[in-house]
């Protein structure tokens, strides 16, 4: 690890002279790539370099042990302790560091979230997790639009897709996709008793153009009258667009937009996504063993949290965590739950590389 860690510093410190060097500067797209590795190399070069300093010190500490003088060995000893939970501590975030990164970690998302057993209730609640994921979104400053709703008259959604682009959302949602339970009181029962509804959420990869070429002979796209809510004009013209990829039978519909062209536009990132992650499960699939040991990023059909709004509590039973702090976490306040699953996937990721 240590050989590796050297050869990562020597890299830090090639890369930290060329920054500054005039053809760097005036090339963007190098500019760019050189201070992705920058920042990617930045926490582990510093710690690094708080372990290396805490060994020399470790090291004159033990020269001072044998001083004759009662008071210098005392505070060597001291020292010495010190020097070695440094080391000990630094040496087990070195590990976590350089643990493979996702490489989808930076990018943007797709969020499809869509009412299951509960009917009207599920559909409210779904509206509930797309207001919660909009409010965290806002507290990142990153940016969300809606590419596809299905609204009811209760004002909650059968499905909803959205996106939300900032650097690092799929990092710190990608553990969303599952089913998540909601346990109230629904506002149209009137004798108070408790419902138990569910809503399923698939938190996708944006796939961009370039990383997934999809051939147009494989597309089969119909054009069609949107429905529902719109007006004449809804009614009359057939802006809503269905796209179905031939190869696999992923159909994606849109008819938000009074927009062919808009529409289409959408379906197609929709649709993207949903290949690039049929794709991303086909290579899961190959690392198993692998897969288990992690907290889990895809099984839709996974019951992953309990909301109980009686109780005002959040249940996530992929880690066994608790917390009586519904009404924040409902209007965005996730890093907490958040956090907590990534350092349980870190750990199992840890775990299972050191059994290799």
């Amino acid at each position: 690890m240590f050989e590796k860690l050297t050869l990562m510093e020597e890299k830090y410190e090639d890369i930290s002279r060329r920054l500054s060097a005039p053809d760097v500067i005036s090339d963007n797209k190098l500019y760019a790539e050189l201070m992705r590795e920058f920042k990617y190399l930045s926490p582990i070069i510093e710690k690094f370099r708080e372990y290396k300093k805490a060994e020399i010190s470790e090291m004159e500490a033990r020269e001072l042990l044998s001083d004759s003088d009662d008071e210098i060995r005392e505070m060597a000893q001291a020292e010495l302790e010190e020097a070695k939970s440094v080391i000990e501590t630094a040496s087990q975030e070195l590990k976590l560091l350089l643990l493979p990164k996702d490489p989808s970690d930076d990018k943007n998302v797709i969020i499809e979230i869509r009412g299951g057993a509960g009917g009207d209730e599920a559909a409210l609640f779904a509206n509930s997790l797309y207001r919660m994921y909009t409010m965290y979104a806002e507290t990142k400053g990153w940016k969300q639009e809606i590419l596809s709703a299905n609204p009811t008259e209760l004002g909650g959604f059968k499905e909803i897709s959205f996106s939300i682009e900032g650097e690092g959302a799929y990092s710190r949602l990608k553990y969303e996709s599952g089913v998540h339970r909601v346990q109230r009181v629904p506002e149209t029962e009137s004798q108070g008793r408790i419902h138990t509804s569910t809503v399923t959420v698939a938190v996708l990869v944006e796939a961009d153009e370039v990383e997934l070429e999809i051939n147009p002979k494989d597309l089969k796209i119909d054009y069609f009258r949107s429905s529902g809510a719109g007006g004449q004009h809804i009614n009359k013209t057939e802006s809503a667009v269905r796209i179905t990829y031939l190869p696999t039978n992923v159909v994606v519909e849109c008819q938000d937009e009074r927009s062919q062209y808009k529409n289409k536009d959408r379906a197609m990132k929709i649709l993207r996504s949903r290949v690039y992650e049929a794709m991303q499960e086909e290579q899961n699939a190959k690392i198993a063993s692998e897969r288990k040991m992690q907290v889990g990023t895809g099984d839709r059909s996974e019951r992953i949290r309990t909301y109980n709004f009686p109780q005002g509590r959040l249940t996530d039973h992929r880690i066994g965590l608790t917390i009586y702090r519904l009404e924040d976490i409902m209007n965005g306040n996730l890093d907490e739950v958040f956090d907590a699953l990534a350092t349980a996937d870190q750990a199992a990721k840890l775990a299972n590389s050191e059994s290799v």
